[in-house]
């Protein structure tokens, strides 16, 4: 008796990525995809996520960056279940300072030091690190129906990923203390009343709103803007001769790129300029 013929052996599916990327007109929208784990981190995803910005940063077509989560969250923080956090019984505790040097300083330094804009849209939760990255982007809009939860205390932690430094300055130290100790859940509305996100939009408005600042955004002297980053930045742990001398500096070598040179003239033809520098 002869045997049945095999069923063909399936291809193998190939992983969904961690992050998508679509691009439009200069704006590169970078989408968190781990919807079903609210887009927490995990060593994969800060991998495939520093890579991204990796490439755009080296890419002169890019002029805009937009920062989202897919489904219903933009991103719940660290997950807990990730085997390099994970505490395991009668193992030795793990190192969640490397975590830290390894994973998400390089992100936070990679988002600071973009050579574009970069801007967070939040469309649900912003959760622990995933609060600290939206608010270490350069702009925030949120949907009205979002959050931002500094949930590290609850968990025997403090904020991370730049948290420390972005809270107090955001919101003075009186508000970052409570937001930091309580680790209550912050309306999206309230944070922009407070100054913690640039806008708030209605939730079917995000992505109108979104796709226009950051078109806005493109369509300016990216090195100029950066440059603005970077002073604002600095200034902040200067004095004030030494920021003045800073300022003087930043004019210098922007004074010398052809972008102020076209917007001179084009000031000067009442029309609108055409910014090519990056």
């Amino acid at each position: 008796m002869s045997e049945l013929p095999s069923a063909p052996t399936a291809p193998a599916q190939a992983a969904e990525p961690l992050v998508l990327s679509s691009a439009h007109a200069g704006v590169l929208t970078l989408t968190l995809n781990r919807p079903a784990a609210l887009n927490s981190f995990t060593t994969a995803l800060h991998a495939e996520l520093l890579a991204a910005l990796d490439a755009a940063a080296a890419d002169p077509a890019v002029r805009c960056v937009v920062l989202t989560g897919a489904g219903r969250a933009f991103c719940a923080g660290q997950d807990l279940a990730d085997p390099a956090v994970a505490p395991q019984a009668g193992a030795a505790p793990k190192d969640l300072g490397d975590v830290i040097e390894r994973w998400y300083a390089p992100l936070c330094l990679r988002l600071r030091s973009m050579p574009v804009p970069v801007v967070a849209a939040v469309n649900g939760v912003a959760a622990g690190a995933g609060a600290s990255i939206a608010l270490g982007c350069d702009m925030v809009v949120a949907a009205r129906s979002a959050s931002f939860i500094q949930a590290f205390a609850k968990i025997g932690l403090l904020p991370d990923s730049g948290g420390t430094w972005l809270l107090p300055r955001l919101v003075g130290r009186a508000r970052a203390l409570g937001l930091a100790l309580l680790g209550d859940k912050l309306g999206a509305e309230e944070a922009q009343r407070m100054g913690l996100i640039w806008q708030c939009v209605d939730d079917e408005q995000l992505q109108p709103a979104v796709r226009a600042l950051a078109t806005r955004l493109a369509g300016m002297p990216v090195k100029a803007l950066v440059g603005i980053r970077a002073a604002l930045d600095e200034a902040l742990l200067m004095d004030w001769e030494d920021a003045l001398a800073n300022e003087a500096a930043q004019q210098r070598r922007l004074g010398s790129a052809p972008d102020y040179r076209e917007g001179v003239q084009a000031f000067a033809e009442k029309r609108a300029p055409q910014f090519q520098d990056r």
